[in-house]
C-alpha cells in the first residue's frame, strides 16, 4: 500500500498572484516507453516507476477513486512501482512547478489563475467533478442565503484559498464586494455555528453534510448554480509532463477511470478504506463519511460522462469554465487551459471503460 500519513498541519497554496514560475526546474517521471509490435506504447522493462499524486484536501472520502485504485492494484496494473498519494489541503500548483508532485487534483480557478497571471505551464486532461461542489453555506434560522441578492449585508466567511473563487461568485453576480463583509476564516464550520458569520463557503459534499447531520437546518447558494459552472477535482499536470512522459499519464488516467468506476458502483467502498485505511487518524463520522461519498458521485457524472465516459469535459463545459473564469478576471483560451487528447486516446484505446454504469 503505498500511501502517506495525513499531515495535520495545513498547507495552503500560496497566493495565486504570487505563484513564480521563473526559476521552476520540472524533473520527468521515473519510467519511459517503448512501442510494442502493435504500435501501441507500453511502460518500459521497469514500468513507470514511482509518482507523487497532490491531492487538494485530507484524506477523507473526497479520494474514493484514489483508494480504490490503489487498494485494488489499478496503479500497479497499469505499470507504476506506486502512486504516493500525498493529503493536503493544497491546490496543486506549487508542488507540480516545485518538481514535488507529478500529477495534481486541482480546480479550474487556480489552474487558470496561474496560467494566465504567470504563464505557469500548466493544462488540465479531465475532471472528476463535472460541477464544482462550493457553496455559500448558511443555516435556515440564521443568514438564510438562497439567492446571491441575500449576500448583501451579510458577513461572509472566506478560506484564503479560496477568495478568488468567492471574488469570482460575487462578479458574476454583479456584486460589489463593498456591499457585503469577507471574514477570514480556516474550513472549520464553527464560525457559522457560532453565530460568527452569516455564510461560509463550503463544499455541498462535506462541511454542508456535516452541519445538516448534526441537526441544524441549512440554506445552500451553490456555486455552479449562481454563475459559476466550472469543473473541479481537475487532473492537472505541467506542459513538460505531457510532452514528456504522455504514456505514462495515459496510464494513470486509465488506473483512476477504473477506481472512479468501482466507486460510483459501491461509495460504501470508498468510505470504509477513507475510514479504516488512509484517513485512520482522522477520526471519520461513518455515517457522514458514507453521505459524502454517495453525494459526491452525483457530481462526477452528467450526460456527457455517460456517452464519452468519466472525466471528460465537452466542449460546452470547457467554454462555461472558461466564462467563470473571465467573472473572475481571468482570460483565457480553453486551448490554454486544457488538453483533452490523452483522456481521448485512453478512450479510443480502451473503449471498454467508457460504460462505466456496466
Amino acid at each position: 500500500m503505498s500511501f502517506l500519513l495525513p499531515r495535520r498541519a495545513k498547507r495552503l497554496a500560496a497566493a495565486l498572484a504570487g505563484i513564480a514560475v521563473a526559476a521552476v526546474a520540472l524533473s520527468a517521471c521515473a519510467g519511459g516507453a517503448t512501442e510494442t509490435a502493435g504500435g501501441e506504447a507500453s511502460a518500459g522493462a521497469d514500468g513507470f516507476g514511482d509518482i507523487t499524486l497532490q491531492l487538494s484536501w485530507i484524506f477523507n472520502e473526497e479520494f474514493a477513486g484514489e483508494y480504490i485504485a490503489d487498494s485494488k492494484g489499478y496503479y500497479t496494473d497499469a505499470g507504476f512501482s506506486s502512486v504516493q498519494l500525498v493529503p493536503g489541503p493544497s491546490g496543486g500548483v506549487p508542488e507540480l512547478l516545485s518538481g514535488t508532485a507529478d500529477i495534481a487534483l486541482s480546480d479550474s480557478v487556480q489552474v487558470g489563475a496561474a496560467v494566465a497571471n504567470e504563464s505557469a505551464p500548466l493544462k488540465i486532461i479531465g475532471a472528476t467533478f463535472q460541477a464544482n461542489p462550493f457553496t455559500v453555506l448558511s443555516l435556515k434560522d440564521g443568514g438564510d442565503i438562497a439567492t446571491p441578492e441575500d449576500l448583501k449585508g451579510k458577513k461572509i466567511g472566506v478560506q484564503d484559498s479560496n477568495l478568488t473563487l468567492f471574488n469570482a461568485l460575487l462578479a458574476a453576480n454583479d456584486i460589489d464586494a463593498s456591499e457585503l463583509t469577507i471574514v477570514p476564516v480556516q474550513y472549520d464550520p464553527a464560525p457559522l455555528i457560532n453565530g460568527e458569520v452569516d455564510g461560509f463557503v463550503a463544499y455541498l459534499t462535506n462541511e454542508a453534510i456535516s452541519v445538516e447531520m448534526a441537526g441544524t437546518a441549512t440554506t445552500n447558494l451553490p456555486f455552479a448554480d449562481n454563475g459559476l459552472p466550472f469543473v473541479a477535482e481537475t487532473v492537472t499536470v505541467t506542459d513538460d509532463t505531457i510532452a514528456n512522459n504522455r504514456e505514462m499519464l495515459k496510464a494513470f488516467l486509465v488506473a483512476e477511470i477504473k477506481g472512479w468506476t468501482d466507486a460510483l458502483a459501491d461509495p460504501q467502498a470508498g468510505a470504509d478504506l477513507a475510514i479504516e485505511t488512509y484517513g485512520t487518524d482522522l477520526d471519520l463520522d461513518p455515517a457522514k463519511t458514507l453521505a459524502g461519498s454517495e453525494a459526491q458521485n452525483l457530481l462526477v457524472v452528467s450526460d456527457e460522462t455517460e456517452e464519452n465516459g468519466i472525466f471528460t469535459i465537452s466542449d460546452a463545459l470547457q467554454a462555461e469554465t472558461i466564462k467563470s473564469l473571465a467573472g473572475a478576471g481571468i482570460n483565457l483560451e480553453a486551448s490554454d487551459l486544457f488538453d483533452l487528447s490523452l483522456l481521448a486516446e485512453v478512450y479510443e484505446e480502451n473503449p471498454d471503460l467508457v460504460a462505466y454504469a456496466g
